[in-house]
């Protein structure tokens, strides 16, 4: 990348080891890091960068696997300038680094109900992007808007209709940086809304390898079509039964596993690399196809150069 025509009032650093950045500790480096000081800094930045050179927003790492070749694109990481959450009556809205748990927490201390988000690894960006969802509820049953910089540099507002919010997807458009979210949250308890997001971290502790170093769910449910909570939404057939029933519950390849505890976590057991983590994946996907003749669907997303 030449010479930009902006200064950026933020980092821009080269050839910066991802790894770092990353739940499951690997990948290699990006051509460029960017860490804007805040959106007028990153909308001058998008606008000055050449189109020809790849933009790619990173979260906190938590669902993703970076391959060992890195990537050749400005990742695009939003930091302190970035992470505000205020309450303002039935209306909630976080900064895209604010993390899903502390938007929760911030919620339910102002008497607010967002409370699905306290087990959902990452930053509201991501979780808005993947429409993320715990305990039967999903973003799309909240948001109100997302405040989006375009790859071109224009600042927009989208509604959450404009989103087309599925099970795990959005239509986000290509290479936009999510800013900030507006959430729609329902009345509640400040004490009974803590109680009950205690209850959902006890229970994700006692089911889920939090102490390892995973990315969350590895696959998608084989079921989740919808993302409405609705009646006829199933989400009956669960990765983790097709895994175990394909006997692949502890598999190992390299210093990648499939977690005993919960067979829908890919874990960096000790120095593993992106491609022991991928390749593993890909054998699950390939073992449940040939027993059940269920494709299943990755919900890690995979960016990078091999």
């Amino acid at each position: 990348m030449d010479k930009l025509s902006y200064t950026p009032r933020g980092a821009l650093t080269p050839n910066y080891p991802l790894a770092d950045l990353t739940w499951l500790r690997v990948g290699g480096p990006a051509d460029w890091l960017f860490q804007p000081a805040d959106e007028a800094d990153l909308s001058a930045c998008l606008a000055a960068l050449p189109a020809d050179v790849a933009v790619f927003p990173m979260g906190v790492g938590s669902n993703l696997i970076v391959r060992d070749g890195g990537l050749r694109a400005v990742v695009i990481r939003l930091g302190r300038g970035f992470n505000a959450i205020t309450v303002e009556g039935e209306t909630v809205t976080a900064g895209a680094a604010a993390l899903d748990a502390h938007v929760a927490r911030k919620a339910a201390e102002a008497g607010r109900d967002l409370t699905f988000l306290r087990t959902i690894p990452g930053a509201i960006g991501g979780a808005v992007r993947m429409n993320a969802g715990c305990y039967g509820a999903y973003v799309a049953d909240a948001l109100i808007s997302a405040r989006v910089v375009l790859r071109s540099g224009e600042v927009v507002e989208m509604a959450a209709e404009d989103l087309h919010l599925a099970y795990r997807s959005s239509t986000l458009p290509d290479q936009a940086v999510i800013v900030s979210a507006t959430f729609r949250a329902a009345a509640g308890d400040p004490a009974a809304l803590a109680a009950r997001m205690e209850e959902q971290i006890a229970k994700r502790d006692a089911s889920q390898p939090t102490k390892a170093r995973s990315a969350g769910s590895t696959f998608r449910n084989p079921s989740g079509a919808s993302s409405t909570g609705r009646a006829d939404d199933s989400q009956e057939l669960k990765a983790w039964k097709v895994i175990d029933a394909a006997g692949m519950r502890g598999a190992t390849l390299g210093g990648a596993q499939i977690s005993p505890m919960h067979s829908n976590f890919l874990i960096n057991a000790g120095g593993a690399t992106a491609r022991d983590l991928e390749t593993l994946g890909e054998e699950v996907r390939k073992k449940v196809l040939q027993t059940q003749g269920i494709s299943l669907e990755w919900e890690i997303m995979r960016v990078g150069e091999y």
